[in-house]
């Protein structure tokens, strides 16, 4: 069996920012499993298996301490992609960031009536394209604040970070839109979202890896399988027949 085209690995479950809605109940105070050379023995496995790209989240990914090295490591063998608030990217740690040139950064706007945030996340966004690192945002969509995330959605696309940058979450567990108002806030035009944004189901090109080494179909549902080992195919058996359960 080949492996996922696509892997998520939460690389630690700490983050500052400690959102309440967070699916994965990160806090400050927070930990992980993954050592680098675990990371690399296992994404290199799934590479030669098939797997293409790896997205590294958490928790926060720049409060991992290894990530850098992570990333210099993995160069060449996979597409690259870190999924980050941003809070900590500036100074040194830009600098080491777009020295290991991951080949895409996501930053979260989590908070769209915050303007702050907002703004933040916009310049910073400019600043990784101008320095040569392919960029985009997350931006939250909830069904309590649709107007807001439409604002901040319509400024984005005038400002030159259009639809194809952009990947439009609803929100999971509570204040869940339709499609159709997530449709909307991404201004009735083509737009990314999750493959679930209209049906729960597994996909065979995608799973996701904990912080503590457990495997499911994505990131929000509760059912988890732990890995075995650092393999693809300890991966795949932990896949098979492993239920997805709907997150809301």
């Amino acid at each position: 069996m080949m492996s996922v085209e696509r892997l998520s690995i939460e690389l630690t479950n700490q983050c500052s920012k400690q959102c309440h809605f967070c699916y994965n109940s990160s806090h400050p105070i927070g930990n992980t499993t993954w050592t680098a050379d675990e990371l690399i023995t296992f994404v290199t496995d799934c590479a030669q298996a098939g797997t293409q790209a790896v997205s590294f989240g958490g928790g926060e990914p720049l409060e991992y301490p290894a990530l850098f090295e992570v990333l210099q490591r993995l160069q060449g063998m996979v597409f690259r992609s870190i999924t980050s608030n941003g809070l900590h990217l500036w100074g040194s740690t830009l600098r080491r960031l777009v020295s290991v040139h991951p080949d895409k950064v996501h930053l979260s706007i989590h908070f769209p009536e915050q303007l702050w945030e907002v703004n933040r996340v916009m310049a910073q966004v400019k600043q990784l394209e101008s320095l040569g690192i392919r960029s985009g945002i997350n931006l939250l969509v909830s069904a309590s604040k649709l107007t807001a995330a439409g604002q901040v959605a319509q400024t984005l696309r005038e400002s030159g970070i259009a639809n194809d940058r952009i990947v439009y979450l609803p929100m999971r567990g509570k204040d869940t839109p339709t499609p159709q108002q997530v449709a909307e806030v991404a201004g009735k035009e083509p737009f990314q979202s999750m493959t679930c944004l209209t049906n729960c189901q597994k996909s065979e090109r995608f799973c996701a890896v904990t912080w503590d080494k457990k495997v499911a179909w994505c990131s929000y549902t509760s059912a988890q399988q732990p890995l075995e080992s650092l393999t693809a195919k300890a991966l795949d058996k932990a896949l098979e027949d492993l239920p997805l359960i709907f997150c809301s």
